[in-house]
Parts: C-alpha cells; sequence; structure tokens
C-alpha cells in the first residue's frame, strides 16, 4: 500500500512537471511596441527621423533558442504587436544598419517578460539607423 501511494505521487509529480507550459502562442497576452529611424549621414549627423514603416521585427519565445519564432513587419506608424502569448520571457529584435559591424547591420533587442495572463507589454522603442 505504501509503496502504491508512492508511485502515484512520483506519476503524478511527474506529469505536473511536464506539463508546464512554456513562453509561446496559446495564451492571451500581448507583446506592443514601435520603431523608429533615424537617418544619418556620412558625418554622423540625424538628417531626419520619422516611424520605420515596413521593418521587420522577430520574437524568440523563452530563454533556450537563438531562432526566431515569428516576425511582424511594423505599420506605416512603426507599431507592431504580437498577440495570444503565455506568461514568459521574450526577446524582440530587429536589425539597424552599422558602419562598423561586420555584417553592416547590428541587432537592437529587447526583452521583456509577461507575468499574467490578458496583460498587454508595451516594449521601449527601438531606434534603427538608416
Amino acid at each position: 500500500m505504501k509503496n502504491t501511494y508512492l508511485i502515484l505521487v512520483l506519476i503524478f509529480g511527474f506529469g505536473t512537471i511536464s506539463c508546464k507550459k512554456e513562453a509561446g502562442e496559446g495564451g492571451t497576452s500581448t507583446i506592443n511596441g514601435k520603431v523608429w529611424t533615424v537617418k544619418v549621414n556620412g558625418s554622423g549627423d540625424t538628417t531626419a527621423q520619422y516611424d520605420a514603416w515596413d521593418q521587420d521585427v522577430y520574437i524568440i519565445y523563452g530563454t533556450d533558442d537563438l531562432t526566431y519564432d515569428d516576425k511582424f513587419s511594423t505599420s506605416l506608424d512603426g507599431s507592431y504587436t504580437f498577440t495570444n502569448l503565455t506568461i514568459g520571457t521574450y526577446t524582440i529584435f530587429t536589425y539597424s544598419e552599422c558602419d562598423f559591424c561586420v555584417e553592416g547591420l547590428e541587432i537592437v533587442q529587447r526583452t521583456v517578460e509577461i507575468t499574467d495572463k490578458k496583460q498587454v507589454v508595451e516594449v521601449e522603442t527601438m531606434n534603427v539607423i538608416e
């Protein structure tokens, strides 16, 4: 009887651990943000600033992966939205031009956390150089 009880406790314990939901789709929360373009001339002076429309923004679910899980192209006002997300940690990123970078691009990223259902997280604006 004691062994049966122990086995049931172990099965239930492992079952609840393996059912833990990771960050990702299937929830009720949302991440919103905006991308802003800063146009710079050859001297490094800012010549214009405006909403970054049609800029690809990527999202990584959780912290164990380096590959993006979804992407969104910004609207005319530079805004983006990722919906139907579960509780967890997310990395939001886009690319900016960079004269001194190996590939000519650098990553601009923000890490955010959803801590509750139906939460709306506003991400700090990401500035990209053009």
